[in-house]
């Protein structure tokens, strides 16, 4: 009892589940989830992308139940990931 499974941070748990997972997104979820974890506002992300920041809201909102985070401090734990960089989502 007590193995490695038990001993995962909530962070940990969320990298992972953003490794396993991250092939869920749409191309357009994992570029605003990108720029979300860079620190970029909504209002930011949609300039840059042609979007009213309510649709990079909703983006997102579809985006952390898929990762298992419920913040953009957490998805950007999760997305710094080596596992993640190494996988082609960065």
């Amino acid at each position: 009892m007590g193995g490695p499974r038990a001993q995962r941070t909530p962070c940990d748990r969320a990298r992972h589940r953003a490794g396993q997972l991250h092939r869920n997104l749409t191309p357009q979820q994992r570029q605003i989830a990108l720029l979300a974890a860079s620190g970029l506002t909504n209002k930011q992300i949609g300039d840059r992308l042609f979007l009213s920041p309510r649709t990079v809201g909703t983006h997102l909102y579809q985006v952390f139940p898929k990762l298992g985070v419920t913040s953009r401090a957490a998805l950007r734990d999760a997305l710094s990931s080596p596992d993640i960089a190494r996988s082609g989502l960065r």
